[in-house]
């Protein structure tokens, strides 16, 4: 009896196990996709941005029914927007927390140190901010993918309104030392001056500068009529509030990187920035169905207007929807098949992921700050705007 008991205490085990290996097949849980930010620091507006965006889209899908039936659960991280701690956390997200895929990250310095971590565990990451053109360029990785515009679309944009607007720029160029700042300037300068431009001075600022004055002699003695700068965050507010009290803001044109003046800072800066020109792939002026949508939606869940950092990171979690559910799996290597030459909706409208070099392809828009709202000057077509695939790695 003791025999007969086991066995068929044996048979039962099996059977329930069998039954909960089908379960767990049928039910394998969430989707879990880490989302390492700057949650404090100078970038902290920006991943505030992030973070609403993520969480925005994150709730649509999830009401919806999630992706292939799973839910889609987030794990925040502050990578405050610092290499060395980003890498250390992006190993917290992959081992600890066994996130699928990653985003969320800022400074193009720590995008270009993540990827690699991305690559050690197999894993796919999807930057919805960084600038920096080596990260779809010669610093590219089969692991990494970028949705958002890179400085060289933004550069083609403003460099084509230059032409047209001002064609006897002489340009003074003023930017952050690391990564970003310095590969935004390089792409901006080979742009402009292919129309002609000028180039009558450059300098960088350590990250997180408090005095921009020592820099403005350089200034003044260039006398130049344009002013680049890709400054970001609260860097933004520093530098334009000394050059407002300086006086060096007459008879100036401002131009800069996409990420210089946005609606979390320019309220500190109104007057300073009136007339702030910048190339971006991402405006709530943009007249279309969906971004109209988007930008409602946005409002009244946050009381405040989403950037280009909002709508990129909300567009985002569309492209891990849209690469998972055509690959029907969150297996690394077929996700990151379905992601090439995937396209997929944003509140801009179609955006394609180009397969060679993993850079979204996207109409870009010239705006200038006016009254305190970005106002849409002009527009160049996605594929006249990224220029030609540098990526020789995969």
């Amino acid at each position: 009896m003791i025999k007969v008991s086991f066995v068929r205490n044996a048979i039962a085990m099996a059977i329930i196990g069998g039954f909960a290996g089908v379960a767990s097949a049928q039910n394998p849980g969430p989707i879990k996709i880490g989302v390492l930010t700057p949650l404090s620091g100078t970038f902290a507006p920006i991943g505030q941005q992030v973070k609403w965006g993520v969480e925005l889209a994150t709730k649509e899908i999830n009401a919806a029914g999630g992706i292939m039936g799973r839910q889609v659960d987030l794990t925040f991280e502050d990578g405050e927007a610092n290499p060395s701690v980003g890498t250390q956390k992006a190993e917290k997200l992959f081992q600890s927390a066994k996130v699928d895929f990653l985003t969320g990250t800022v400074n193009s310095g720590s995008t270009l140190a993540i990827g690699q971590i991305a690559e050690r565990n197999d894993r796919l990451m999807a930057t919805s901010v960084s600038f920096s053109d080596a990260i779809t360029g010669d610093k590219c990785s089969p692991n990494v993918f970028r949705v958002n515009a890179k400085a060289g679309q933004q550069s083609a944009a403003l460099a084509q309104w230059l032409k047209k607007n001002k064609p006897d720029a002489k340009i003074f160029y003023l930017g952050p030392d690391y990564e970003m700042g310095r590969s935004t300037v390089a792409a901006f300068k080979s742009a402009a001056e292919s129309t002609g431009a000028k180039t009558v001075g450059e300098v960088f600022a350590p990250l997180g500068n408090k005095d921009y004055s020592p820099f403005f002699g350089q200034l003044r003695a260039a006398h130049p009529n344009v002013l680049y700068t890709s400054v970001a965050g609260n860097d933004t507010v520093r530098l334009f509030s000394q050059l407002s009290e300086f006086g060096l803001l007459k008879n100036l044109t401002i131009m800069g990187a996409s990420g210089t003046v946005t609606s979390q800072n320019m309220t500190a800066i109104a007057k300073a920035t009136e007339g702030f020109l910048t190339g971006v792939g991402y405006s709530p002026e943009i007249n279309t169905a969906e971004n109209k949508k988007f930008v409602a939606a946005f409002e009244k869940a946050y009381k405040h207007s989403p950037d280009l950092y909002g709508a990129d990171s909300y567009g985002v979690m569309y492209f891990y929807k849209a690469a998972v559910e055509k690959a029907q799996s969150t297996d690394t290597a077929k996700v990151r098949a379905a992601m090439s030459g995937l396209e997929w909706m944003t509140p801009q409208g179609e955006k394609k992921m180009r397969a060679g070099d993993h850079q979204a392809i996207q109409d870009m828009y010239v705006v200038k700050l006016t009254h305190g709202k970005f106002q849409i000057e002009s527009k160049i077509a996605g594929p006249d705007a990224i220029g030609p695939d540098t990526c020789k790695r995969f």
